[in-house]
């Protein structure tokens, strides 16, 4: 009921700031899709690698889900250029992830296996980090929406940045192979049970 009675008050306000969220989460999209268009117009030039591959899948999801997801923030009923820069912040998160994950070129590398493992330690950050901004941004929503993502949520960001610590140091391909494609399995779970609605 208080949520609901904070949404007129607030849509216009909220609408404005989603513009340069808007903006800046296309541009990730763009980048990440004409990457694998890129990939498929030009299967030779680069070698691929599933892992890439996986993560770039990865950020897609969280891309979507994350523009899904920041509609509640339209119940925030006190906005301050902190709270906005933040959010602008943590959407940047997800242009930095893309732009990693398909730089301008590779030519100073044998291929993507070559170039995502040479930048695991920027990228891995990057990830960590936005993991920790979701629990910021999660807290801004509100104690009720925290409670709402279940007894696993703040387990399971601590984890993933845990892991994110261990892909940053190791080359070891069985690891990253495993890493990546449990990561995306559960965050498409997640994603289904408990994000399917904006109710």
């Amino acid at each position: 009921m208080a949520q609901s009675a904070a949404l007129p008050g607030n849509v216009d306000l909220y609408l404005h700031i989603r513009v340069l969220v808007a903006i800046i989460l296309g541009l990730s999209v763009t980048r990440l899709v004409s990457g694998v268009a890129a990939l498929i117009q030009h299967p030779g030039r680069y070698p691929i690698w599933s892992v890439h591959l996986g993560w770039v899948a990865w950020a897609l999801v969280n891309v979507v889900t994350f523009w899904w997801w920041e509609f509640r923030l339209s119940f925030v009923q006190h906005w301050t250029f902190v709270l906005y820069a933040f959010v602008c912040v943590y959407a940047s998160m997800y242009y930095f992830l893309s732009a990693l994950l398909f730089p301008q070129d590779l030519d100073e590398y044998k291929g993507y296996q070559d170039y995502f493992l040479s930048r695991r330690r920027w990228f891995f950050g990057f990830v960590a980090l936005t993991e920790a901004l979701d629990v910021v941004d999660t807290l801004i929503k509100g104690e009720d929406h925290l409670r709402s993502l279940g007894l696993e949520y703040l387990p399971r960001v601590g984890v993933f940045i845990l892991l994110c610590a261990v892909a940053a140091t190791t080359r070891n391909l069985r690891f990253h192979v495993l890493f990546v494609f449990a990561g995306l399995a559960y965050e498409i779970s997640f994603f289904g049970r408990y994000y399917g609605t904006l109710n």
